[in-house]
């Protein structure tokens, strides 16, 4: 089969690739025309770079891109095949362009996180002394999977899920043009179909360019003539449901209110059921992971400080894991701060206080509690006075802390619920037996 026929027989997304800068899609904020790597592509004077970011968002785009516009050669290996023989090859090549005709190579390794150290170590001295020009590809964090080594010689360019407009304008590309698209076969995409693919893609251009290739190959026209790609169509293709679900929509706002409400309920099964939901229907995880946080430190507070401690792990580990496996990391996350006993207090308290600041002038601060650790200090009264809370027994002291004004304020009442109880019970114990100290009758 002949170059020109491999081309034709490839999938969509590979035959749509853009040939130059202008006519990538997304990224703006690395590839835009004043920005750093635009400028260094085209003036073919590109360094070593990694490109990090999920599947699908242009890291192969970018180096096809490049390959097709540096005057280097350009070899290419993936990570997940390429053995120590594939390396030293691709190093003599290197040499003998540097050597006998003075060009450089840009070598291009796709899924560079797949190799292991002794690889990437074998590498590093070349990249050091110029003799290849690396192209990383990951989608994973470089700075956890990647040489030290090679990140300090590498600028990292991380690239972003594509918007919505994005694909929605890669989608339109694909079925009109007649060249390297779909444009023969004279199919339409109606504009639900179009947003839902753009929607449940999650900024992944493969996805969404796999799925329209679908449906125009399998769909059968219409009395009209014409391929229609509907909603039915594009759900079917992609293998989701629509699920009434629109992440900019009054669905998406129902969805994550009854899931939070969930967990505030101490609800686990309910909880678990409204996420499932939002991951079936292709909802960010990242945005999951936040609202469990927001609720660990809303809902539960300190009556189990462990739940934010869990919500905050679990969002960290989503972002380094992806799905699907983040799905049981939310699931966890979820159903602890859902059984969790509850308190409000926290919200309760910075929501009073913020009130109240709001609506009166700022009170002068106690000068036993201002700053002393400057020269002149003393002579202002400040931090005279003061009682450390260390020097004294159980570590605490009775010490005026608030403005005169407001010395018997409260705003924040621990409840009776979990840890919270236990802290109430110290907070008054200390008390009743605490030694008098500045600013107390």
């Amino acid at each position: 089969m002949n170059e020109k026929n491999k081309e034709k027989e490839a999938p969509l997304a590979s035959r749509l690739r853009p040939g130059t800068l202008d006519e990538v899609v997304g990224q703006e904020h690395i590839i835009g025309k004043d920005k750093l790597l635009y400028r260094a592509i085209q003036a073919d004077k590109l360094s070593s770079i990694l490109l990090f970011g999920p599947p699908g968002t242009g890291k192969t785009t970018l180096a096809k891109v490049i390959a097709g516009t540096t005057k280097a050669e350009f070899l290419q290996i993936n990570a997940t095949a390429a053995g120590k023989k594939d390396m030293e090859a691709v190093v003599a090549k290197a040499k003998e362009n540097m050597g006998m005709y003075g060009r450089k190579t840009i070598l291009f390794i796709d899924e560079i996180h797949r190799f292991n150290k002794g690889q990437q170590d074998y590498l590093l001295p070349f990249v050091e002394d110029g003799t290849v020009i690396l192209i990383g590809a990951t989608t994973e964090n470089p700075y956890f999977e990647v040489n030290g080594a090679l990140i300090s010689r590498s600028i990292i360019f991380e690239l972003h899920p594509l918007s919505e407009e994005n694909i929605k304008t890669l989608l339109l590309r694909a079925v009109t043009d007649e060249e390297k698209g779909l444009g023969s076969y004279h199919a339409v995409i109606e504009e639900d179909a179009l947003s839902f693919l753009a929607d449940i893609s999650g900024g992944d251009a493969r996805m969404a360019l796999n799925a329209i290739e679908l449906g125009v190959l399998t769909t059968e026209r219409a009395e009209d003539g014409v391929i229609h790609i509907t909603v039915d169509v594009a759900e079917e293709c992609i293998q989701k449901r629509v699920l009434r679900y629109d992440k900019t929509g009054d669905n998406h706002y129902d969805t994550i209110s009854a899931f939070i409400k969930s967990m505030r309920g101490s609800d686990p099964d309910a909880a678990i059921y409204y996420l499932a939901r939002m991951l079936y229907a292709g909802e960010d995880i990242k945005f999951i992971a936040r609202r469990i946080m927001i609720c660990a430190a809303e809902d539960v507070s300190n009556a189990d400080p462990q739940a934010l401690v869990v919500a905050v792990q679990a969002a960290q580990a989503v972002e380094r894991i992806g799905m699907p496996e983040s799905q049981i990391i939310l699931a966890q996350a979820a159903a602890y701060v859902a059984c969790a006993p509850k308190s409000n207090s926290a919200v309760t308290a910075i929501g009073a206080a913020m009130q109240y600041v709001s609506t009166h002038p700022e009170h002068k601060i106690p000068p036993y509690l201002q700053d002393s650790h400057y020269k002149g200090a003393a002579k202002l009264g400040r931090g005279i006075g003061y009682q450390y809370a260390h020097d004294f027994e159980n570590h605490y002291v009775e010490q005026q802390y608030l403005p005169d004004e407001i010395r018997d304020m409260k705003f924040y009442e621990l409840s009776d619920m979990g840890m919270e109880k236990r802290l109430k019970e110290h907070l008054t114990a200390i008390k009743r037996g605490g030694t008098h100290g500045k600013g107390e009758e």
